[in-house]
């Protein structure tokens, strides 16, 4: 009798957690292919740099525009930049950064394996004694826990940078008092949580695009289902982890608010 496709994802899920164990046991004390590392890394990095420049630019004005309108209502024009960064720097970038990773990126590893592995390119590595794990999986692993840090830092400085375009020239607020107000309300655990975070996304994309091509039977049409499955899985991955990953780091109540007014 024929799995169900929800049984079949939950075998394939169910497999996607021993990679990840076998992954971070194969990265502690295997064998690192710095080529390989090293083009996953361009591929993370500086090829998922220009949408998700346009995206968190775009994001950080919409989000001015929506938050700048109503506090100036209420005579907190000072605090729209503060607003801003706290929102960008906990939630926005991290999540909107790996969001952009997923699609772009996540769902490359999965038609890259899932065409190695119907086309019997991952049995030829067993033959050649090479561990699909350390050749194909770590570097890509470790890539995107590196790169995607960096590109929600970067997430974070071009959606504060599109805010305080908006705030000064629709909104009249003056430059300083924008960026006094970012520097007020965000600190250094703001910029560690975010890279946390971001950390935490990349490995979960990389994990399940490599494990759900790993797993891809039925040749091209096999490929494209695990393609489309990989990113939906990564998506609800990063939102549900980042639920915990919230409740965890910001427990407690806040102060950004009572510093930055």
């Amino acid at each position: 009798m024929a799995k169900s496709s929800f049984a079949k994802w939950i075998d394939r899920s169910i497999a996607a957690l021993f990679l990840g164990g076998q992954t971070i046991i194969h990265a502690i004390g295997g064998k690192l292919h710095r080529r390989n590392l090293l083009e996953q890394m361009t591929a993370v990095g500086p090829g998922s740099l220009p949408i998700n420049t346009l995206t968190a630019g775009f994001v950080g004005m919409v989000f001015t525009i929506q938050v700048a309108r109503e506090f100036l209502n209420f005579g907190a024009g000072s605090a729209v930049g503060g607003v801003l960064a706290v929102a960008l720097s906990r939630e926005l970038a991290p999540v909107l950064t790996a969001v952009v990773v997923a699609g772009r990126v996540g769902s490359a590893f999965a038609a890259e394996l899932g065409t190695m592995q119907v086309t019997e390119q991952i049995d030829a590595l067993y033959i050649l004694r090479t561990d699909p794990i350390d050749y194909l999986v770590i570097p890509r692993f470790l890539a995107c826990c590196v790169m995607v840090p960096i590109l929600t830092l970067f997430s974070l400085f071009i959606g504060l940078a599109g805010g305080l375009l908006i705030s000064t020239t629709m909104y009249g607020i003056a430059q300083n008092v924008f960026l006094d107000s970012v520097r007020n309300f965000i600190g250094i655990w703001d910029l560690i949580a975010a890279s946390i975070k971001a950390g935490v996304f990349g490995g979960l994309i990389a994990v399940i695009g490599c494990s759900w091509g790993l797993t891809t039977t039925g040749g091209a049409k096999g490929v494209g289902e695990s393609t489309t499955t990989a990113v939906v899985t990564a998506l609800l991955a990063i939102f549900v982890s980042n639920f915990f990953l919230s409740w965890l780091m910001f427990q407690g109540p806040g102060s950004s608010l009572s510093q930055g007014l």
